[in-house]
Parts: C-alpha cells; sequence; structure tokens
C-alpha cells in the first residue's frame, strides 16, 4: 500500500481549515434568508424594513429613524431616501439591522441578470449557526491530476443557466483544460474561466451528482506552466473541488456549468452534500 506523503494531507487540511472559516463568516453565503426583486414603486418587502423600488437604473430605499436601518459602511442611521446604481452581477453590503449591535441582519443589494434585487444575510439563520464544517471525501493523492491548458484566440461568452431559473448567466471560456482520469480510457475536457492572477476555474458536473455530492461543483487550478515549447500545464486536484453557495442556500444565483462540462466518471473527491439524505 502507498503511503501518502504527510505534507500533501496538512496542505489539504490547511485548505479546508480555511475553506470552513471562510463559510463562517458572520454574514457570509451561509447567513442567506431571502432574496427579492424590487419593484418599480416604492414598497415594503419581506424581512426588512424601509420601502424599497427601482427605476432600472438605480434603487432606492426609503426608511425613518424607527425602522432602525444603519449603514453598513458608516453605522449611520438611516432617514430619507438613499440611492445606489450597480453593474450587472455586482454586490452591495448597504444597510443592517436587528440584534444587539443593529448588525444582526445585513441587506445586500444585487444586480442580477439586469434586475435589482436584495438578500438579506441573518447571522441567526440555523443554517450558519449550526455549521460544523462541510463534509468530504477522504483525501486522495490519486485525484491531483495533471493536464493541459489549450487557450482560446480570444474569450468567447457562453450563455448559461444559474441557480436562479429568473436569472441567466454568461461562462467567459478562455480556453479547455485537458487531462485523462485514472481508469479511464479517454481524455477529458472542461471548459474554463480565468481568474486573477492568471488562475482558472471550472465548473462540473461528475455522476456522483445527486447522490453523495450537490448538482455541481467548481474547482480552482494555480495559473498554467508553460515550457520551453509553449505547452501549458495545468494541476487539477479535485480533492479541492468545492460547492458553490446555492448549495447551501436557495438564495443562490450561481452560474451552472456549460453544456459540455459533464464528466462521465465518479470525481469522489472534494466537497460534499451540505446536508446528507436531503432533497
Amino acid at each position: 500500500m502507498n503511503t501518502i506523503p504527510a505534507a500533501k494531507v496538512e496542505r489539504w487540511q490547511r485548505f479546508r481549515d480555511n475553506r470552513d472559516k471562510a463559510l463562517a463568516a458572520r454574514h457570509g453565503w451561509l447567513t442567506l434568508t431571502s432574496f427579492q426583486w424590487l419593484e418599480d414603486s416604492p414598497a415594503a418587502v419581506e424581512l426588512v424594513p424601509g420601502l424599497w423600488s427601482t427605476d432600472g437604473t438605480t434603487a432606492s430605499l426609503t426608511a425613518v429613524p424607527a425602522d432602525g436601518l444603519t449603514l453598513v459602511e458608516t453605522g449611520q442611521s438611516m432617514a430619507g431616501t438613499i440611492a445606489a446604481s450597480l453593474a450587472d452581477e455586482e454586490s452591495l453590503m448597504w444597510v443592517q439591522f436587528g440584534g444587539k449591535d443593529g448588525a444582526r441582519v445585513v441587506v445586500e443589494l444585487a444586480m442580477r441578470g439586469g434586475r435589482y434585487a436584495i438578500r438579506t444575510r441573518d447571522s441567526e439563520s440555523p443554517v450558519f449557526t449550526e455549521f460544523q464544517g462541510v463534509p468530504t471525501y477522504p483525501y486522495n493523492p490519486d485525484w491531483e491530476i495533471t493536464g493541459r491548458f489549450e487557450p482560446y484566440p480570444e474569450p468567447v461568452d457562453v450563455p448559461i443557466a444559474t441557480a436562479n431559473p429568473l436569472v441567466d448567466g454568461i461562462h467567459r471560456t478562455v480556453g479547455e483544460v485537458v487531462f485523462r482520469v485514472p481508469g479511464s480510457p479517454h481524455e477529458m475536457r472542461l471548459q474554463a474561466e480565468e481568474e486573477k492572477l492568471g488562475a482558472l476555474t471550472v465548473t462540473f458536473h461528475d455522476e456522483t451528482n445527486g447522490e453523495t455530492t450537490d448538482d455541481w461543483r467548481k474547482l480552482t487550478m494555480p495559473r498554467p506552466r508553460h515550457d520551453a515549447a509553449g505547452n501549458a500545464s495545468v494541476v487539477l486536484d479535485f480533492n479541492r473541488a468545492i460547492n458553490y453557495p446555492s448549495a447551501f442556500t436557495p438564495y443562490g444565483t450561481c452560474p451552472m456549468p456549460v453544456k459540455n462540462n459533464s464528466l462521465d466518471v465518479r470525481v469522489e473527491a472534494g466537497e460534499m452534500q451540505p446536508y446528507p439524505g436531503e432533497d
């Protein structure tokens, strides 16, 4: 039996610890408790004080001191009307209220699919307060795979669906990651997006989805390394495959994989379903 190098396990465990710590942030993804579109006339919304509206270009909030709303950025009490403008896919942690410190709930303003919406982030949500870490497959070095990156001449914008059926998305494909899974007779290809500093991200389906893992997951890999011949190699460590926020909450607008990003194998590595046995 091959012994797994302790250093690799330790690095993976640090990754897991940091991942769970990030999810446990006070107003992080686990605290989402609503997603509501704004209408064109000022109106009350569920779970949040004040009157909310949008003219399509900006979002507006009207409140009185008795509403108990304060601005997240400054802590200033809300009185009167404020407005904000966002680009598509942008978010703003705008106002807060509730709790002993007045910041139990943060209201996030978001622009999704060309429309304004708000999401509440409640630090007393049971999903957050009962969180004990994401279940994962045991670390397996066989799922750390070297492949190659084949860049496109120019990025290609591919329309995709998202976790919210009313929100469409765009996958800016910069190329394809090509690799071979141990035991599989053929090469596999996943369309990739580029992140900061040249890192790549792939969003994918595999045969474990709906059984032991969520409906789709994502994997980020370091910037490709180029050899003297100009070939670009990448390392896909599926032990670091993670869930999108939509695996934890119904209020995410997370991107689904592009049509061809489905692997015909069981990727038994990385994060599993957060709530085993639940639909």
